[in-house]
């Protein structure tokens, strides 16, 4: 099923995936600061999930039918504006409020404010356990509506996440679909070295009776693929796609950051980081 968004004319996805990333950047420099480097590195899985995958209605967010995106990682509140302004949830003139106050855009995702946003994320660990209870109640309204829950590296560290897993497989959600965004990062260094286990988490999946998928998430094509898999495998299982992505992709002065978990720009640096993303469009 393809998304309910019809425009005409429209651009292709690697052109959404750019416009998310600008949106970012855009929003990052009202603040200065921010998990911008996440927002880069997950703008093609938001770009296909929004543009190829998902079924909604811009003028009517909470629209019964429509497949549910659960944020499970709060901070990165930045990218998922960045998609909902580029799918037409929100105004564009919004993202200038961004981390304001009175503003539909805190730096945290909660659902209470912003239209397009589910729940209310941040503390993380919680939010697959949520698109469980998500799943199972459209099972019983027998939708044919899917969810999907986007959830990182380093909350799979996270107790919670393996209980969830192992609901889902039980209950046999095919109606659920995680996806995790592997980018080696977390506040206290690189997830392979707090949490470790990350070459193995398709695999752990797997063993919680998931059909998993691990692709490169900056991989257009690879996730096109990937989410199409997801969405028509004739199994009884919850599905998830690992998701390999770089931090910052797209800004390279910006990707060799060695701690870019929580980014500070500097006031000239905006320019010249739209400036890279740009020339990498026209390349």
């Amino acid at each position: 099923m393809q998304s309910q968004v019809v425009r005409p004319n429209a651009p292709n996805l690697a052109e959404h995936a750019y416009r998310i990333r600008r949106n970012a950047l855009l929003m990052g420099e009202v603040q200065g600061q921010g998990y911008i480097a996440q927002a880069l590195g997950v703008a093609d899985v938001l770009a296909v999930a929004y543009f190829h995958a998902m079924r909604y209605r811009p003028e009517d967010p909470e629209w019964e039918g429509r497949d549910r995106f659960l944020l499970s990682i709060g901070h990165y509140a930045i990218a998922l504006y960045a998609a909902l302004i580029e799918a037409g949830i929100i105004p564009e003139n919004e993202l200038e409020t961004y981390g304001c106050d009175d503003s539909r855009l805190p730096m945290s995702g909660m659902a209470s404010y912003t239209p397009g946003m589910e729940i209310s994320g941040g503390s993380l660990g919680h939010g697959l356990a949520l698109a469980v209870g998500y799943a199972l109640g459209l099972k019983r309204k027998k939708s044919d509506a899917f969810v999907y829950c986007l959830f990182s590296d380093g909350e799979c560290g996270e107790g919670a996440v393996w209980e969830a897993a192992s609901g889902a497989g039980h209950w046999k959600l095919d109606n659920l679909i995680g996806i995790v965004d592997v980018n080696n990062q977390q506040a206290d260094g690189p997830a392979s070295e707090v949490t470790g286990g990350l070459e193995a988490l398709a695999d752990r999946f797997t063993a919680f009776g998931w059909y998993a998928q691990r692709v490169d998430g900056n991989d257009i094509a690879a996730l096109t693929a990937a989410f199409d898999a997801a969405r028509i495998a004739a199994v009884a299982q919850p599905r998830v796609i690992v998701c390999d992505t770089r931090m910052a992709k797209g800004v390279p002065f910006l990707e060799q950051r060695e701690q870019n978990h929580f980014l500070r720009v500097e006031p000239d640096e905006w320019q010249k980081a739209l400036a890279a993303l740009e020339a990498g469009r026209a390349a």
